[in-house]
């Protein structure tokens, strides 16, 4: 008896298994060109606030305006700030090339009075050969009746006429025999060697030669402190050691938070800005701020808030003596991570409109120098502390602007994408120009 035939089967489809497209290495020009855009958001913020202040300390509280400058340089469309000691204006035409120059002689020659007080004189140069064109008498403490007599004296007003810079730095006002107008002498007088103190004082500052950077005791321990920091964010070995990591953290707290105190904040940040960055005085601190913006932005480890920042180190190991863990509602977590890009947003409003407020009492790193720190300070640090307790970094993730600064530069590689934080840059840089373009008629306001 033969057996039946096996039943039939169904065929199977074969299933080919399809390789996912490559990306071709598009990721990287994505992550260098967003890289590229928030290096550049920091620049233009950086410079707007330098431009910004160079301004001011041209102005010093009476800005030279348009209207001033016309009657020397009928061409005029904007005055752009000179950041050299000099300390002037540039002439600018509607094409933006530079047809002259004008400064004022206060603040700088403030020192120099006549009868009653200095007098703010408006001295325009032509460029680039920088000869005198002529002046005019901006205000004066001096008697109203004197003043009216001096400017209307042509001779007076026009002996520096056709005089260069050094000429002018270098004129001694009495071997010149300039002599004071008749009845408005003193004034008249004051106003040459007003005149003559401003470009010397101008000069001398642009010849001084600057001091060679100091390294002190505690810049050297700093510059230690880095070279650890970046073993343990580079040495594989080295980081996988738990010990050698709490001892190091235990360094950061007990040597670079309460013994050197040099720590990067928000009020240094501004000041830098501001002002320049003092490489000379601080150079150890200077090379602290570089690797902490150089290292995420080209290797994607956050070196200063993982491995130097000595309230982080706190946090750390007090997160780890509790190991509480408190879960915040979603809504407000994600209202408190907007909380550093308030605080940023403050910060360039304090900065840009010198608002009485010290910026070192939005952050709570001045608490760690316990004998100057203000109330403020030990506040926020201590809550920072706290919270730690019951939510691990909190102070890092939901309230630190510095740490969101150093955060919105670090490369992310491959997860790299345009999103709410570089909208929210874009909109800084706007509330900086706006800011800036603001102060003046604020300020006007303000003083009327």
């Amino acid at each position: 008896m033969s057996s039946p035939p096996p039943p039939a089967t169904t065929p199977v489809p074969l299933t080919v298994l399809q390789t996912p497209p490559r990306d071709g290495g598009g990721w990287r020009m994505r992550s260098l060109a967003l890289r590229l855009y928030r290096l550049a958001v920091v620049c233009a913020i950086v410079i707007i606030v330098h431009r910004h202040y160079a301004r001011l300390r041209i102005d010093a509280g009476a800005e030279i305006t348009l209207d001033e400058v016309r009657p020397f340089f009928p061409a005029a469309s904007k005055l752009d700030p000179d950041t050299s000691e000099r300390r002037g204006l540039f002439v600018l035409d509607k094409a933006a090339n530079p047809i002259g120059y004008v400064l004022r002689t206060s603040p700088v020659s403030d020192e120099v009075k006549g009868y009653a007080g200095p007098t703010d004189t408006l001295l325009a140069l032509d460029y680039p050969g920088m000869k005198v064109l002529g002046i005019k008498i901006r205000s004066s403490w001096d008697t109203k009746v004197h003043v009216k007599d001096v400017a209307a004296d042509q001779y007076f007003m026009n002996l520096w006429t056709g005089r260069t810079w050094d000429e002018v730095a270098g004129l001694d006002p009495r071997a010149a025999h300039i002599e004071g107008v008749s009845g408005a002498s003193l004034t008249s007088l004051a106003i040459a060697n007003g005149i003559q103190h401003r470009f010397k004082a101008a000069t001398e500052a642009a010849n001084a030669k600057p001091p060679p950077p100091h390294l002190r005791a505690r810049d050297w321990g700093l510059i230690a402190v880095i070279a650890l920091a970046l073993a343990f964010t580079f040495v594989p070995h080295l980081r996988s050691r738990v010990w050698a990591r709490r001892a190091f953290q235990v360094v950061l707290i007990g040597y670079v938070g309460f013994w050197n105190g040099q720590i990067l904040a928000q009020s240094l940040m501004s000041g830098w800005s501001a002002g320049g960055v003092a490489w000379r005085n601080a150079p150890a601190l200077a090379l602290l701020m570089a690797a902490a913006l150089i290292v995420p932005w080209t290797s994607r480890r956050a070196l200063y808030c993982s491995q130097i920042c000595p309230h982080g180190a706190a946090q750390e190991w007090i997160g780890r003596l509790t190991r509480w863990n408190l879960h915040l509602p979603k809504g407000l977590e994600r209202g408190l991570r907007w909380l550093p890009a308030l605080l940023i947003a403050l910060v360039l409003t304090v900065t840009m409109w010198q608002l009485p407020i010290d910026l070192a009492d939005v952050e709570p790193f001045d608490a760690y120098l316990i004998r100057t720190a203000s109330v403020a300070t030990i506040v926020i640090a201590v809550a920072g502390l706290v919270a730690a307790a019951f939510v691990p970094m909190a102070y890092c993730k939901y309230g630190c602007p510095t740490g969101m600064v150093l955060s919105f530069l670090r490369s992310h590689g491959k997860a790299d994408v345009f999103g709410r934080r570089d909208i929210a840059a874009g909109v800084m840089v706007l509330l900086v120009v706006a800011l800036y373009m603001g102060y003046g008629p604020v300020h006007h306001w303000i003083v009327r």
